[in-house]
């Protein structure tokens, strides 16, 4: 398959400025728990980024998305996910949205096994369709990282790579808030003397050199909150 087929089955991928490769953006709206959780103060999903921005400031995004969601019952949707995604050495799922369906899993199980020189991750917070998976029947080329559902809540402990969300201000978190465009990582005494123009300039929130979402002996990610 050739990738204008591919585009036209499964609509293109995305890329997101700060990770080093290519996504697949789905409607947030249509989360499962994540729409749920978006109207619950203190929350992950609270003022969630994919439902503000350029997200909801050009039609054409989320009608992208709409398109992407509705392809992923198109039969042919495994080979044309493959046919985009093989040349990347990093890939994440969902810069928006969430995996929609226990079905929908296996679909990504499958383009990951058939693109075994890809990395991929998905952040996600279905544990409604990891609570019947053996982790040891993931991919090895694929990090789930499950995420916790409230800002400074401690891992899930039925899975084995996680993701939080705290409002400490420490250097073991995620350190992309503090990486600018070049790949720079600024101390936190640096960042914390930073004015907002300084911090605009330096374009922060890139991730850099770091690749600790997609690495299997990196057992939880704690993110800063926004």
């Amino acid at each position: 398959m050739k990738i204008k087929e591919a585009k036209t089955i499964t609509g293109s991928m995305t890329r997101t400025s700060k990770m080093p490769g290519l996504s697949y953006s789905l409607p947030a709206w249509e989360c499962k728990t994540g729409a749920k959780l978006v109207k619950i103060p203190g929350s992950v999903c609270a003022g969630c980024y994919a439902m503000k921005g350029n997200y909801t400031r050009y039609p054409a995004i989320k009608a992208a998305q709409y398109v992407r969601l509705k392809a992923i019952t198109d039969p042919r949707w495994v080979d044309s996910m493959v046919t985009q995604i093989k040349r990347q050495k990093y890939f994440r799922w969902h810069d928006a949205g969430d995996i929609q369906s226990a079905e929908h899993l296996q679909k990504i199980f499958e383009v990951c096994r058939l693109t075994p020189d890809t990395k991929h991750w998905i952040p996600t917070r279905e544990a409604q369709f990891l609570k019947d998976v053996n982790p040891e029947e993931v991919p090895e080329n694929l990090i789930i990282r499950m995420s916790s559902h409230m800002i400074d809540q401690g891992p899930v402990s039925f899975w084995p790579w996680t993701s939080t969300v705290t409002s400490l201000h420490n250097s073991e978190n995620c350190p992309a808030f503090r990486t600018d465009k070049t790949g720079t990582v600024h101390t936190l005494e640096a960042f914390d003397t930073m004015t907002k123009e300084k911090k605009k300039d330096l374009d922060l929130g890139h991730c850099g050199s770091c690749r600790n979402c997609w690495s299997p002996e990196v057992k939880n990610v704690a993110y800063g909150q926004h």
